[in-house]
């Protein structure tokens, strides 16, 4: 058995509560293997609308940066100095736009090979109404469970409590029992990968105030409340690496990724057509499917070929041969998701909502190889309730980093000790560069 560390003693740093009645202003940046984004947004005080009736504050966007991602292979940093060039150029097209200084960033994790852990814990509360104390001592106690030493805990979500007899209770403040109950789900990542990450951000002169799951965020800009509550899986699909979040009773359930995306297309089309890597993209979004069709034999598209010195020395192809490149691969994609899940519990069902985001799911053909694999009513999941957002950045590309402005309207629901002065503290940037630079001196 590997040994473990205490929960409350491997976590990334926590935000702070969000002001209920006041606006503020927060910067993103999500780092994936294909971009970099990085917004500046400010975050108004709002009722919300039927179908985003969790949500507290209006996000409107005020500034917006991308660039190219350089020095990540599956979401993890592979080159240091690659990486924190990326990073600067998106931040400082966000700081142009926005006209501000960014200080510091909620960041976003696709890569470190995230995963799922459940625990349960129960104590008495002697038959009197459960108050505030009693809850965070039943998360403690849930708390003292460990992880592995070679991973961090990212997120800590009570799912659901209990009374006595009573299960899925939302909240059981003033509620009257003996035992108290509690399901606590922690979303953990490879603690090498993240602090990498993290020292990339820093070496740009930025503090980190939270980290949060990119399948996480993806599902927090796509879903509908009502999607959440019925329960759904988003499959994020990236360019190197597709993320899988599972939403159930207004929940996040799971959460799981693997290496394999949209790059990986792309490279299969480059070594099968003897092209470029950029031509080969070119031809994935403009000529690629994921599913075949008669018409493919009559549809000729045109082969760069690498290495050609003249530029008219081209191969035409039908684009059958496209999509016998092409489908394999999405079909390998989709199904380790759908056995991923079903390795959890997760089994498909005709009728679950399956939500495709990330810049790989507008592959022609996707969402009905998706309905065929993971047998669920698929649609494309693109930002939901984002106010000033560019048109370019509308789509389901974007869901990722748009979840990360969303974030902050729920980080309150997630578990953290108050009495302790360590990962587990409650706090944004406040004390956080200190800590975080002890942390990078220690592991590095």
């Amino acid at each position: 058995m590997s040994p473990t560390n205490p929960l409350n003693q491997s976590m990334t740093p926590r935000l702070k509560p969000l002001p209920p009645r006041r606006s503020t202003m927060l910067s993103v940046l999500d780092i994936g293997t294909t971009k970099v984004v990085c917004i500046v947004a400010q975050l108004q005080p709002w009722e919300g609308i039927e179908t985003l009736r969790r949500r507290s504050h209006l996000v409107r966007v005020v500034g917006i940066g991308h660039h190219r991602s350089q020095g990540l292979k599956g979401g993890v940093v592979v080159d240091l100095e690659a990486a924190e060039n990326a990073i600067r150029q998106a931040v400082h097209a966000a700081e142009r736009m926005a006209r501000v200084e960014i200080q510091s960033v909620i960041l976003g994790l696709s890569g470190a090979r995230l995963g799922s852990q459940h625990f349960e814990a129960r104590i008495s509360v002697r038959g009197g109404p459960v108050g505030e104390e009693d809850r965070a001592r039943v998360l403690r106690l849930a708390a003292t469970d460990g992880i592995a030493q070679d991973r961090i805990a990212v997120h800590a979500l009570p799912t659901r409590y209990s009374l006595d007899a009573q299960t899925d209770i939302a909240d059981p403040s003033g509620m009257i029992g003996d035992n108290l109950g509690v399901a606590l789900h922690v979303v953990s990542a490879q603690s090498a990968a993240v602090r990498n990450l993290m020292l990339a951000v820093e070496r740009c002169h930025l503090g980190v105030e939270a980290v949060v799951a990119s399948p996480f965020a993806a599902g927090l800009s796509a879903l509908a409340d009502d999607e959440s509550e019925m329960g759904a899986v988003v499959i994020d699909c990236g360019g190197g690496a597709t993320g899988i979040s599972v939403f159930e009773n207004g929940h996040l359930a799971h959460v799981d990724a693997f290496a394999v995306g949209g790059h990986h297309v792309t490279m299969d089309i480059a070594r099968g057509l003897s092209t470029g890597i950029a031509a080969a993209e070119r031809l994935k979004l403009v000529h690629g499917s994921a599913m075949a069709d008669p018409a493919d034999e009559r549809d000729l598209f045109t082969v760069p070929q690498i290495g050609d010195e003249e530029r008219s020395a081209t191969t035409h192809l039908p684009k059958s041969q496209l999509v016998k490149i092409v489908q394999p691969r999405i079909e390998e994609i989709l199904e380790l998701a759908r056995d991923r899940l079903a390795a959890v519990g997760f089994t498909p069902r005709p009728g679950r909502r399956v939500v495709l985001t990330g810049g790989a799911s507008q592959l022609a053909g996707l969402p009905q190889q998706a309905a065929r694999i993971l047998e669920g009513q698929v649609r494309i999941g693109r930002p939901l309730g984002i106010k000033a957002l560019p048109e370019a950045a509308k789509g389901p590309a974007f869901a990722a980093a748009t979840g990360l402005l969303v974030y902050p309207q729920i980080a309150h629901e997630e578990y953290f000790d108050m009495r302790n002065g360590g990962f587990f503290a409650g706090t944004g940037t406040d004390g956080y560069l200190s800590r975080v630079g002890r942390w990078l001196r220690e592991s590095f």
